[in-house]
């Protein structure tokens, strides 16, 4: 099934983005904005199909870990870069706060990468222009290791917390409502979280801005010792 439906995607996809670029040639503007749109529709199917699959692999119990020794700071800058293009379009400002020498976690460094991403990517989607998204990493006095994105952005009433977790929720805010998204991202991270043993929360403030906090237990934390001989191989 995610064969079937990811392929034919991509196909469309990887045509309107020739035609939105005029790679064989000029084409009318009007052309041009169908095929800009053909594309942006394809990407949100997309990522929606990814979603769907992936969600039902966690609800089917079928979700597994890649573990491996994970450089988080590393995994940070990658994401960041990989968001600034949109954050730069939305005129908001990116920051880190990793406390140094932030040590290595066991976990699936896929899976953290994706948990980052959809923190980030919501972070920005409902920050106005002008706002500032951080993403931060540092380990807590208990030694587990906490993963923050917070933003000043227009945030969510505290009733409606509880609803964003939910596969497909609906909160109240009419602002929330008409963003453009899968309503699976916020679930999607709170399960990858689940599965490391972890827990997730968000603090947030209408009109304020928003703090999703991924919290990994300790023992999946890598003495920065130990690890000397897992990055030199």
């Amino acid at each position: 099934m995610s064969h079937e439906l990811r392929s034919p995607l991509n196909a469309i996809m990887g045509f309107s983005e020739l035609i939105k670029e005029q790679a064989f040639g000029e084409v009318k503007p009007e052309y041009r904005e169908y095929a800009e749109n053909i594309h942006e529709s394809g990407a949100h199917l997309l990522e929606l199909i990814n979603d769907i699959l992936d969600m039902s692999k966690v609800e089917a119990g079928k979700a597994n870990l890649d573990e491996r020794v994970t450089n988080v700071a590393k995994v940070i800058d990658t994401c960041m870069r990989l968001v600034s293009v949109r954050a730069e379009t939305n005129g908001l400002a990116l920051a880190t706060e990793v406390r140094a020498p932030l040590p290595p976690l066991y976990a699936d460094e896929r899976k953290i990468r994706q948990i980052l991403i959809n923190l980030l990517t919501n972070a920005i989607k409902f920050t106005p222009r002008g706002g500032r998204v951080t993403t931060a990493a540092r380990l807590d006095a208990n030694g587990d290791f906490l993963l923050e994105v917070r933003d000043t952005g227009i945030g969510i009433a505290p009733a409606d917390i509880e609803k964003a977790l939910e596969p497909f929720g609906q909160v109240a805010s009419e602002a929330l409502r008409t963003q453009q998204g899968t309503g699976l991202g916020l679930p999607l991270t709170r399960s990858f979280v689940q599965l490391h043993g972890g827990t997730l929360k968000i603090e947030s403030t209408p009109g304020q801005g928003t703090a999703v906090i991924a919290r990994f237990p300790a023992d999946r934390v890598i003495a920065l010792e130990q690890n000397v001989v897992s990055f030199a191989g």
